[in-house]
């Protein structure tokens, strides 16, 4: 069955009212099929924050997502408005406006939901008051710094993109003995393991004693890769900090905070990437802890 591109104006059963519908043609017959208000179950979640498309894709298989009473166990399934989805047994709004905040974490939490180790997450140390928030990207367990919260998964993906162009900053303290014109190499990328990074832009900032201090830019982050890249020039990381992605910065924002981003500035810096709600107010609501 083949689906055509272009749209019909079909009735809906027992009314004259035209609608618009995706033609859908075979063999020896045209079906007229509903397209404008139905979503695969994997990105209504996503957009409601739940996890990613693809996690949200592994949580309908453990069949932890039920629609209209039915436990769902393949993401091969379309909801509409009108149907009732539950996560682990609670409600999920089928509207809902994007939001972010900026997070100031310490070091030694992890970004996850949960960790079978029983290590500390990110997750159990935000506000009670926050809603259910996904991180946009990671920082490792001993990094520390800016890190934004979505309730939006397609946000967060948007926002990881490379695609996207945004730069994330760091500083890194590290050990060891290196000069500018050894970071200038970092800038066409290296290759550390057989894994080829991406472009770096690194600036030694100060020495402090064994330690040199470095200003590192890169437009995408791959697991560990300052860590990765700053070893193959012979030095440690022991501290990380991310200091700004894209546009937004960890400026004096405490350890431990989170602050919601005001709704005007994230519709102009992220309203070319998802559709925003023209009518948003400029309220930020709860979720505020210093």
């Amino acid at each position: 069955m083949r689906k055509l591109k272009s749209r019909l104006s079909c009735a809906a059963p027992g009314s004259s009212a035209p609608l618009p519908w995706l033609a859908i043609a075979g063999p020896n017959r045209r079906i007229c099929h509903m397209a404008d208000d139905t979503q695969r179950i994997a990105k209504f979640l996503a957009r409601a924050g739940i996890a990613s498309r693809r996690a949200s894709e592994r949580l309908v298989e453990t069949g932890r997502v039920t629609v209209n009473g039915k436990i769902l166990t393949s993401p091969a399934f379309n909801v509409k408005p009108i149907d009732k989805v539950l996560f682990d047994g609670l409600p999920v709004a089928a509207e809902f406006t994007p939001r972010l905040w900026r997070y100031h974490k310490p070091a030694g939490l992890l970004t996850s939901h949960k960790d079978p180790e029983g290590r500390t997450t990110v997750f159990e140390k935000l506000p009670k008051t926050l809603p259910r928030v996904i991180s946009v990207g990671r920082l490792d367990m001993t990094s520390e710094g800016l890190l934004l919260l979505t309730n939006d998964g397609d946000l967060a993906r948007a926002l990881e993109l490379p695609a996207t162009g945004w730069i994330r900053r760091y500083r890194a303290r590290a050990y060891g003995r290196v000069t500018q014109h050894d970071l200038d190499g970092l800038q066409n990328g290296i290759s550390v393991n057989g894994i080829r990074t991406g472009s770096i832009e690194a600036r030694l900032e100060r020495r402090q004693g064994n330690n040199a201090w470095i200003s590192v830019s890169m437009r995408e982050g791959k697991n560990r890769e300052v860590r990765r890249a700053m070893k193959a020039l012979g030095l440690e990381v022991n501290r990380l900090i991310r200091v700004s992605y894209g546009p937004f910065q960890l400026n004096d924002l405490a350890k431990g905070a989170v602050e919601e981003v005001k709704s005007r500035i994230l519709e102009d810096q992220v309203g070319h990437l998802i559709n925003m709600p023209k009518s948003r107010s400029g309220k930020t609501g709860a979720g505020r802890s210093q």
